[in-house]
């Protein structure tokens, strides 16, 4: 580990104006300490805005719902409200990491947290993501955990977040401050696809800090739920993961909103599976042919070409799970 300072931030101002001046945040510190550890990080001043008052998860008027950036995973998963309303956002979050992570990860950490392929925390492998031009070890190396959707020629990392996911189906904003005052995006625009540019993860500016993730006011009733298929069922990223809400009225299904993970270098939605869906009565030969729209525009690599097969069975699981017709 290099060598950094370190403040505390006791308010907002503070903290955006160590921001600007290129500190680093951090509040629960699960991903970030880590990846210093490991030398792939080496920040020179790290700022702590755990004591920041961006802790409540609230009830919007029209019955969305607003999650503090430091909620913590644990506290997150467990609000009666987020249960009720949104359980897919607790069912990924229960899934994610372990039980003393989820106590001290928070969710705007969670969002934010960088990808765990191998090549990109060995600092002796080449990597784009974290050294820009030195190539990329996976698309020659051991590639079986890596993406398959969203991928370019210089990064095939997948994003390792669950409950982005979640959020990415839901249509959640990312909403943030920063120097020039508030502005929210949509968290699908908010990650990033690497492109030629794959250190480029987000549309953070300089000194912008997330407060809060908005899911909006979606129509009832609604159901969701998340799948994740992994290698053991413990402490294990995703090889692939299906967040699905659907919104059925009078038996036809109205709305339906799916995204995946463990096969994306972002959390990737399936508006071709949605608009299969949308006027249609649940059965099982729906669930079976919408999915196999899942994998369009796949680009598979020499390991992990059985994700696109797994793909399209975890979504018409979670399909079927969601939306009935088991």
């Amino acid at each position: 580990m290099y060598p950094f300072a370190f403040a505390k931030a006791s308010d907002t101002r503070e903290a955006l104006n160590a921001g600007r001046s290129g500190g680093r945040y951090i509040a629960g510190g699960t991903t970030l300490v880590d990846l210093m550890r490991e030398t792939v990080e080496r920040p020179e001043i790290l700022v702590d805005i755990s004591g920041l008052p961006l802790r409540e998860i609230t009830v919007t008027e029209r019955g969305g719902l607003r999650i503090g950036a430091l909620v913590s995973m644990a506290e997150a998963a467990a609000h009666p409200k987020v249960r009720s309303l949104f359980p897919v956002v607790s069912e990924a979050l229960e899934m994610s990491a372990s039980a003393q992570l989820r106590n001290m990860a928070t969710i705007g950490g969670n969002i934010m947290q960088r990808t765990r392929c191998t090549y990109f925390r060995d600092v002796t492998a080449d990597c784009n993501k974290r050294d820009p031009q030195s190539g990329c070890s996976a698309l020659q190396g051991f590639n079986r955990m890596h993406a398959i959707l969203g991928t370019s020629d210089a990064c095939v990392a997948t994003h390792p977040s669950d409950v982005a996911v979640a959020f990415a189906a839901l249509q959640a904003d990312v909403h943030l401050l920063g120097p020039d005052g508030e502005r929210h995006i949509p968290i699908t625009d908010f990650l990033l696809k690497p492109g030629d540019t794959p250190g480029h993860e987000h549309a953070l500016r300089r000194g912008e800090l997330i407060t809060a993730v908005q899911i909006p006011a979606l129509p009832r009733p609604l159901k969701s739920g998340y799948l994740k298929v992994r290698d053991r069922q413990s402490y294990e990223f995703a090889l692939t993961s299906a967040a699905v809400a659907l919104h059925l009225r009078r038996g036809v299904i109205q709305e339906a909103k799916i995204a995946v993970g463990g096969v994306g270098t972002v959390p990737w939605r399936l508006p071709a599976v949605e608009l299969h869906l949308i006027g249609e009565r649940p059965s099982a030969a729906l669930w079976a042919a919408a999915a196999e729209e899942a994998a369009d525009g796949a680009r598979p690599l020499r390991h992990n070409g059985f994700k696109i097969e797994l793909l399209k069975r975890t979504v018409e699981r979670q399909l079927r799970a969601v939306g009935g017709m088991k």
